[in-house]
């Protein structure tokens, strides 16, 4: 069938009232902020994280730009066997900044705390039942990127966005990582990895390539996958709202590595064992993170994968479908 797939995007304010909509993805680390006894106080917090450390990166005096951050939620809607359905496919901050003095608006860019269910069953569900003394299937994480590069090929995303996504996410503690001498005027000093990792070929699948780079004041290098040129595609303005969010959910989330007292040296090997750090004041539960994670694969599995399989494998196989 050539018109079986499409997608829409909703959009949900992240700010210090924002509460997790029923079909969010709650493994996601802003929606894990945003529960419990001390949400609203997380949220203050993390915002101001993020607003302080944009304006230390773009070397403004007082507070002159404020980040705005909006979670956008993709439903992917498809017909199968004659029956329409929709599930939750990808969410993930867009960035704005605001120029206090000026009134402007700024757009930053897509991709910040990039999470989806389909990549939940691939690692929690499908990775764990695979043989691993007979090699990773050749069509692993398949599916997942061809419906990423299908919505980025849709009018939904084309309406919405006018550049491509940066996914940032935290470096691997199984590598060693070293600098190449290259600095740039944001993202700062790019180191280089080992070799490529199974979370590498995966982003390969979505037709992303990785660049690490820590910024100047930053503890630890940031991993940015992009299907561009990260350090020449956008505006120095653009890369702060990015490495200002995301290195703050990293001080959250990973404080041995991003909020460590020492800043990473020309060859550095990160550790979540390292002792030297400080806590953010900001509550944040991993470990109901990772249960999570498992509890969404199966899910997942349950209303997309098992009774809409052949569907999928006919789209993992790059079946024709239209931009619609």
């Amino acid at each position: 069938m050539a018109n079986d797939l499409s997608f829409s995007i909703t959009r949900t304010r992240f700010d210090e009232d924002y509460s997790p909509a029923d079909s969010s993805r709650l493994t996601t680390n802003f929606a894990n902020l945003a529960r419990g006894e001390h949400r609203q106080q997380n949220l203050r917090t993390a915002i101001g994280m993020i607003d302080r450390r944009c304006n230390e990166l773009a070397a403004t005096a007082g507070a002159r730009y404020r980040v705005e951050l909006d979670i956008v939620s993709v439903t992917a809607h498809f017909v199968d066997q004659g029956s329409s359905g929709e599930f939750p496919l990808l969410e993930m901050l867009d960035v704005a900044i605001v120029d206090q003095h000026t009134g402007e608006r700024h757009q930053g860019i897509l991709g910040n705390n990039f999470s989806s269910y389909l990549r939940d069953y691939d690692f929690a569900v499908l990775l764990p039942s695979l043989d691993k003394t007979a090699g990773l299937p050749s069509d692993f994480g398949e599916l997942h990127g061809q419906l990423f590069q299908r919505f980025l090929e849709s009018s939904a995303f084309r309406s919405d966005f006018s550049a491509e996504p940066v996914v940032c996410i935290s470096i691997s503690t199984s590598q060693t990582y070293r600098q190449s001498g290259f600095v740039h005027p944001v993202l700062g000093a790019e180191y280089e990895h080992e070799h490529s990792s199974l979370t590498d070929d995966y982003f390969g699948r979505m037709g992303m390539q990785v660049r690490y780079f820590m910024p100047a004041g930053g503890k630890a290098p940031l991993a940015f996958y992009s299907r561009g040129d990260v350090a020449n595609d956008y505006s120095d303005l653009q890369l702060i709202g990015t490495i200002s969010t995301m290195e703050t959910f990293q001080k959250i989330y990973r404080p041995e590595i991003y909020n460590a007292n020492t800043a990473a040296p020309s060859t550095y090997r990160p550790s979540l064992a390292h002792e030297d750090y400080s806590t953010p004041s900001v509550s944040y539960d991993r470990e109901e993170r990772s249960r999570l994670a498992i509890t969404q694969g199966r899910y997942t599995e349950e209303h997309l994968v098992t009774p809409h399989r052949a569907l999928l494998e006919r789209w993992a196989a790059g079946a024709a479908v239209p931009s619609l």
